[in-house]
């Protein structure tokens, strides 16, 4: 018998867009909480509509994240995604929710609304599915962590519908993140009359900014950058405190751990200067390996139904 029936379903684009259109015309800035609130709640109405069935709504410090369990028993797939964005409320009046030349336009489309309508549609009628959406990834999902790791370890499968690489392609591994802030403890002093009697934050922070740079790693994919610093209060004062921020990238977990040790190992160069790091690991890598059965199944469901 061809397998080939059981894999497809018509998915009407009209309906699909419609749906888009819908969330992408409620705003959810990460950082607004009713905003996010009423998203959850268009969210809720297109998934009820599509699944037949109301989602389970959890908010977590006042952030709201909605889940669905498709069929009885534990489900072996998670499809997961946001419905918070970047953008702030006013930006649709300037952006206008719009397709054109076959387009598709408008605030929190992309990342990742499109994708999470698409989702709705996919798994209508499905069961052993879970849909998993939440409200706060644009900030590093700081409520919703550890509700996407439990469904995570519970499933056998996870799928982010987040957009896609270029031309479409499958994204396979993503490069993990870790977070730091270096800060510094120094001496105030007057800067004309006595710059000798303090310790200067500013200049240990110098110090500290090229050590931490020059822990990236370019063959290997790792890049360390230090980003936001804050240093000192007044032009006439040696500065007493400061500090920098430091966003890391990695393909791989042992990379990771490297950058972490060399970061809490970093000493003050400055007489008299005191160092504190702050922060570590976010997010690991997802290795290419840890999803290559994943890719080849898609490979052989693609190769069934015709797609590239």
């Amino acid at each position: 018998m061809d397998p080939t029936p059981s894999l497809v379903r018509a998915v009407d684009l009209t309906e699909v867009l419609a749906d888009i259109r819908e969330l992408v015309e409620c705003e959810s800035p990460s950082a607004d909480l009713a905003a996010v609130a009423r998203s959850a709640d268009v969210l809720a109405r297109v998934g009820e509509r599509r699944l037949g069935v109301a989602p389970e709504r959890i908010v977590l410090d006042g952030r709201t994240h909605l889940r669905w369990r498709l069929g009885a028993g534990p489900s072996p797939v998670l499809l997961l995604g946001h419905h918070d964005t970047v953008w702030p409320v006013g930006t649709l009046a300037a952006r206008p929710c719009t397709v054109e030349g076959g387009v598709l336009r408008g605030p929190g489309c992309f990342d990742m609304k499109a994708g999470v309508a698409m989702m709705l549609h996919a798994a209508a009628g499905l069961e052993g599915v879970t849909i998993l959406v939440t409200g706060d990834e644009e900030l590093g999902s700081p409520s919703s962590r550890a509700l996407v790791e439990e469904e995570a370890r519970a499933a056998r499968a996870a799928l982010v519908l987040e957009a896609s690489a270029e031309g479409g392609a499958l994204k396979t591994e993503r490069k993990g993140v870790s977070l730091y802030e270096v800060r510094v403890q120094g001496r105030a002093a007057h800067a004309g009359l006595e710059p000798e009697a303090g310790v200067n934050a500013t200049v240990e922070l110098a110090h500290q900014a090229l050590a931490v740079a020059g822990l990236g790693r370019e063959d290997l994919g790792t890049t360390v950058t230090p980003t936001l610093v804050r240093s000192g209060t007044t032009t006439n004062t040696v500065p007493a405190a400061g500090s920098f921020a430091v966003d890391v990238r990695v393909r791989t977990r042992a990379e990771q751990d490297r950058v972490d040790a060399a970061m809490q190992s970093l000493r003050p160069v400055v007489p008299g200067a005191r160092i504190e790091v702050g922060g570590g690991p976010n997010r690991a890598p997802l290795e290419a390996a840890a999803s290559a059965e994943l890719l080849e199944r898609a490979r052989v469901l693609a190769g069934r139904t015709g797609l590239p």
